[in-house]
């Protein structure tokens, strides 16, 4: 897909990683499937680079917008999923 991702310029290159492997993440719950684990765990290192309900919200609604993938749907469904489980949500593409 040709769009960018939404990061913040005064994030390390390490919280930037973080940032754009949960986006890869929520791309692959949308093209493919991901386990749970890895889900959650790339969303667990991105809140630890953004920590705040608004930034996340806003973080997630530009890539949703540039994308077309909601990180909100993606974290709920592996929210609601079993341990081992993976997430699809190839046929809810916004």
């Amino acid at each position: 897909m040709e769009y960018q991702y939404p990061i913040d310029y005064d994030w390390s290159t390490e919280e930037t990683v973080d940032v754009i492997h949960f986006y890869e993440c929520i791309e692959r719950a949308y093209e493919n499937k991901i386990s749970k684990e890895e889900l959650m765990e790339a969303y667990r290192r991105f809140k630890k680079v953004v920590p705040g309900k608004a930034d996340e919200k806003k973080l997630t609604d530009e890539f949703e917008q540039t994308s077309g993938y909601s990180g909100y749907l993606a974290i709920k469904k592996a929210k609601e999923s079993n341990e081992g489980e993976m997430i699809s949500l190839a046929a809810r593409k916004a």
